[in-house]
């Protein structure tokens, strides 16, 4: 829960102050975050995320854990149902995205598309993957501007005639001490939407963290005029969805199945449900089996004052020292460099060159269904969990 939490506040940083996504759940945060750093303002943007995210996840821990405790008579039930599930959650997220209907019509065919790399890789490793596939996805969008570039035939939408200027704001350190209060760095109205969309977002526990994300961010988004107004609260929102829905998506599956059934908990959290020798589903021997809902509660709320205590101060205090040192010192392009040279990475680190070859495959058409279709990383994320079903229902593929 310490971990979760401090990478979540801290993936605000590159994505607040570079321009680029800290971890996959950050990419719906990019737009806000770009407007406000054309504004001279990415310090307050990512005040304003990682206050978010504290507020986030003391609310998300209580309901996951309530959730959890209730949800664990009905185990059976989304054992068998999982495949459905994610898919009923893929149409809905996509029909409430940017695409609307261009994302709901390609979500059978992205789905082939998903299954038939994952087919073609468990022939050559004998194994699935998981890690290529979400690398792929939170590069997309990225990618598809790196190829946009290098096209004689589209780069004229991309040109700049001069550099990117910015001029950032002064200091306004609105707390005194080393501990901030995050509801003094927020307004009212950002608190309100922060608690409720958190609440929320932290039931739906089979739906893509970047999907609800995407969804509720857009919610508040449509509700809030003016730019800097509507980049701030939606950012807010967004980065506690993003601490809720990961916080969540581990606790409440942990506690009621014992088995992943969500996307947090079929990806990063894996190892807390099958971790052989230690971990297994079959049978059931892991967290489930060996601490109680009280236990849950009590070590999780541990963990979670911990990280606060830590991230929180240390990145709220150093925001604008941070963002002078970034804009004045680093180049875009060694950013987008490092980013993909660490995609490649840790691609490598699972599969090897195939692994690489997966990850830009799926990238290349991520990013220009993103792009060009308004089919965001939430969408495709979704379908990726949903994609074995859909198949299987389909084609007994």
């Amino acid at each position: 829960m310490a971990a979760v939490l401090s990478k979540h506040l801290t993936h605000a940083v590159p994505t607040a102050l570079m321009g680029i996504p800290g971890d996959t759940t950050a990419v719906p945060l990019i737009d806000h975050a770009t407007t406000l750093r054309r504004m001279g303002m990415p310090h307050i943007a990512l005040r304003k995320m990682i206050s978010g995210g504290i507020i986030g996840a003391f609310i998300a821990l209580p309901t996951a854990v309530l959730l959890g405790q209730f949800l664990g008579q009905f185990a059976d039930f989304f054992k068998a149902s999982s495949g459905l599930i994610f898919t009923i959650a893929a149409f809905l997220i996509a029909y409430f995205s940017k695409g609307k209907w261009a994302s709901v019509l390609i979500i059978i065919p992205f789905a082939f598309f998903i299954k038939s790399l994952d087919t073609l890789s468990f022939s050559i490793l004998d194994k699935h993957l998981s890690i290529t596939f979400f690398l792929g996805i939170a590069i997309g969008p990225m990618f598809s501007n790196i190829l946009v570039a290098a096209s004689p035939a589209a780069r004229n939408a991309i040109v700049r005639n001069k550099p990117n200027e910015y001029n950032l704001a002064p200091e306004t350190k609105s707390w005194k001490g080393y501990f901030p209060n995050p509801f003094k760095i927020l307004t009212g109205r950002q608190t309100t939407f922060t608690s409720i969309t958190t609440f929320i977002s932290s039931l739906t526990f089979v739906f893509s963290p970047v999907g609800m994300t995407s969804l509720m961010g857009e919610i508040v988004g449509s509700r809030t005029k003016g730019a800097y107004k509507k980049s701030t609260t939606s950012l807010t929102v967004m980065n506690g969805v993003t601490e809720s829905t990961y916080l969540a998506e581990a606790i409440i599956p942990l506690i009621a199945f014992g088995i992943p059934l969500s996307p947090v908990a079929l990806g990063p959290a894996s190892a807390l449900f099958n971790a052989p020798p230690v971990y297994s589903v079959e049978p059931i021997n892991n967290l489930h089996t060996y601490l109680s809902t009280w236990d849950f509660f009590i070590f999780g709320f541990i963990g979670i004052v911990i990280a606060s205590l830590i991230a929180y101060p240390f990145s709220m205090n150093y925001a604008r020292k941070a963002s002078v040192l970034v804009l004045k010192f680093v180049s875009q392009e060694a950013i987008v460099a490092m980013f993909i040279g660490l995609a490649c990475l840790l691609a490598y680190n699972e599969a090897e060159f195939l692994g690489i070859i997966l990850t830009f495959t799926v990238a290349t058409v991520g990013g220009l269904l993103n792009r060009i279709l308004g089919v965001g990383a939430g969408v495709q994320f979704m379908v990726f969990y949903a994609s074995s079903w859909i198949m299987l229902q389909l084609f007994r593929f």
